[in-house]
């Protein structure tokens, strides 16, 4: 926060565990001056639950947590009027990039940055919108798997409605992310330890992962997890390949370094 010389932190609050976490924990950093120097948002569309605003509400209050409230029915309600046909994953990443965009706005108005509040499970799956919920400037939570989530929030006191309810992305009712994915997170965090550590030591100077939730490639191979649920093997590493893009950042074309010699002594010249 300080190399990056913000006079705030700005957190969307969703209701989840996650974010009540990541609240928490920037609550603890900030120690004292956390009433003036941390800024909860919840963003409600026309599809958020009323258990997630009471649950939001509850946290806060425990907590003396600062907050505003930041309606975005409006912004969903007038995207699905001019797209009639869109589903509610379409909806949902809208909301998603709605919510980073008002997020952003805060940080701006208060000199802030926005914290992230993804967990390495859903980096690894890709459970998640780029460049929505994805977005942010630090991710304090996010080399732990959500099972290590769990834990934590016990250790910081975060209520149990918020403990105990199913983790659901509320995009629509009775959504939730295990029904989604199709297993628990118990199981799926289990092979995913075991990817990634797998792919730590098929690690090189060569082969380095562009980021720390790169997995390597060799690290894929179906053969290597025989004893994990195979339907969830295939689902794991299937996701895991076609969302390793939300894990890098955007590639940037380079030219062969004589072209940009060429080109740089024009400029030079000119």
């Amino acid at each position: 926060m300080q190399k990056k010389h913000a006079k705030r932190l700005i957190i969307g609050l969703s209701g989840g565990i996650d974010s009540a976490v990541v609240a928490r924990l920037c609550q603890i950093a900030l120690g004292d001056e956390s009433k003036d120097r941390l800024l909860c948002v919840f963003l409600p569309s026309s599809k958020t639950s009323a258990q997630s605003r009471i649950d939001a509400k509850e946290l806060v209050e425990r907590f003396s947590l600062p907050f505003i409230e930041s309606p975005i029915a409006e912004y969903d309600k007038l995207f699905s009027s001019q797209f009639v046909d869109s589903n509610a994953l379409e909806v949902g990443n809208f909301c998603a990039r709605v919510r980073m965009a008002l997020l952003y706005h805060y940080s701006s108005v208060h000199k802030g940055i926005v914290i992230g509040t993804s967990n390495k499970s859903e980096l690894l799956l890709g459970y998640g919108t780029i460049f929505g919920d994805l977005a942010c400037a630090i991710n304090p939570i996010g080399a732990l798997f959500k099972t290590e989530i769990f834990s934590l929030a016990r250790i910081l006191q975060i209520p149990e409605s918020i403990i105990a309810k199913p983790p659901s992305a509320d995009l629509y009712p009775n959504q939730s992310d295990e029904g989604d994915l199709g297993f628990s997170y118990g199981d799926i965090d289990s092979l995913l330890a075991a990817i990634y550590l797998e792919s730590t030591k098929l690690e090189s100077t060569k082969h380095k992962p562009l980021t720390s939730h790169a997995i390597h490639l060799k690290a894929l191979r179906k053969k290597l997890y025989k004893h994990f649920d195979q339907t969830l093997v295939a689902m794991v590493l299937s996701r895991i390949k076609a969302n390793q893009f939300k894990r890098e950042m955007p590639e940037i074309f380079t030219p062969k370094a004589s072209l940009q010699r060429h080109l740089h002594k024009a400029l030079i010249r000119i």
